[in-house]
């Protein structure tokens, strides 16, 4: 009887942690920051600073993205709201440095514009761009930016010279600094970093190569990591799906046939909502992804073992999950290398988290070896709790 009492005291307490926990979480963050540096050889520089309205929101992604036509619905003061709280968010998330100059946050001339930076036009989508543009010289030998400890999102560093985007990116979380952008190819030198040779280039030396294989490694450890966190912890939602597909079966078959399947559909997703080819908006995406967490858990529940069914659920929801995380790579304007390089990363970083979920729940529950109990007091209570959780996420991302 002591050890009954002690089954039903844990999953109390985790029931009054996982409802608390509903109210804060949402699975798959808005666009990180990206920070283009724009460069030429011969000293002109913008630095631009890419930021979605909907980062002032209190949950981002339930509001749908900014068009010209309520632009334009806004009064004056509503316009300048928008900008002050964008220079806001760049001020505390945002430093940059020359050379061995001190650390500060540039005054950026905040403006409307599109994704691509160019004139709006009806029905368009509303993006702020923060620009700043210094004139330097050759005396200033790298370029450097920072996240501050305050910063709400993270900062994606990319950089281009004379058009040309460069290989090495980063993804810098609060408190980090990113990589020293070499400023030497300034005035009469040149670029000390190039893409893939084309027609006419000399051929590439083996320091350029030596180098091009460290930037590719820079960025596949850079969007790896940000794959992971995606999942864990950030992912509430993605967890409790992962963990629905482990209590089906303890048996690594089962395991590991829905975790590639799943793993395959969010890749092919979200490497073509990258790409541009697909989009789906946030306000159906969100809303299914939830619906998906209650119907793989109330499959654990009333239709016990695995089935090759199961396969084709878990394929379809994870279509839907990777659009959910097409914005950690959409609209950085990466090198294609870097892009590929990049996807790679992040998918595996994600992989990587899925795999973490799942050692978790397995070390946490493996000593109930008897069939039964593990039934009884794991696969049904919380399969219960997951599938409240998405029901309870479903209704709220549709009706408010």
């Amino acid at each position: 009887m002591k050890q009954l009492t002690i089954s039903y005291q844990m999953p109390t307490f985790l029931i009054v942690l996982f409802l608390c926990l509903l109210n804060f979480a949402w699975t798959h963050p808005i666009p990180d920051l990206p920070v283009f540096g724009k460069f030429q050889s011969h000293g002109n520089c913008t630095i631009l600073v890419e930021i979605d309205p909907r980062c002032f929101a209190e949950d981002p992604e339930q509001v749908p993205f900014l068009t010209l036509r309520e632009l334009e619905e806004t009064n004056a003061s509503g316009k300048s709201l928008l900008l002050d709280q964008a220079t806001s968010l760049i001020q505390q998330s945002l430093e940059v440095r020359f050379g061995q100059q001190p650390w500060f946050t540039p005054d950026f001339h905040m403006s409307f514009t599109d994704r691509e930076g160019g004139d709006l036009s009806e029905e368009q989508v509303v993006f702020i761009w923060g620009k700043y543009q210094p004139r330097l010289d050759s005396n200033f030998s790298f370029y450097q930016i920072r996240s501050k400890e305050s910063a709400a999102y993270d900062l994606v560093f990319t950089n281009q010279i004379d058009g040309t985007p460069q290989r090495r990116v980063n993804v810098l979380f609060p408190g980090e600094e990113s990589f020293q952008f070499d400023l030497g190819f300034i005035d009469t030198r040149t670029p000390t970093s190039k893409l893939a040779p084309v027609v006419g280039d000399p051929p590439r030396t083996e320091e350029e190569k030596k180098q091009d294989r460290a930037d590719a490694r820079s960025t596949f450890i850079s969007f790896a990591r940000q794959g992971f966190v995606h999942v864990l912890p950030l992912g509430l939602d993605h967890i409790l799906f992962v963990i629905g597909l482990f209590l089906l079966s303890r048996q690594w078959k089962p395991i590991l046939y829905q975790v590639s399947i799943f793993t395959l559909a969010h890749t092919i997703t979200l490497g073509l909502a990258t790409l541009d080819l697909i989009s789906a908006p946030s306000n159906v995406v969100e809303p299914i992804i939830a619906a998906s967490i209650a119907v793989v858990a109330l499959e654990n529940i009333f239709f016990p073992g695995y089935r090759n069914s199961r396969l084709l659920v878990v394929f379809v929801f994870g279509l839907i999950h990777g659009l959910g995380f097409a914005g950690a790579l959409s609209a950085f304007n990466l090198q294609p290398t870097s892009l590929a390089v990049g996807l790679l990363g992040f998918n595996l970083g994600v992989e990587f988290g899925q795999l973490a979920v799942i050692a978790i729940v397995y070390i946490t529950t493996f000593w109930i070896s008897d069939k039964q109990n593990y039934r009884k007091f794991i696969v049904i209570p919380f399969s219960a709790l997951i599938g409240v959780a998405g029901i309870y996420w479903t209704i709220e991302r549709v009706f408010f």
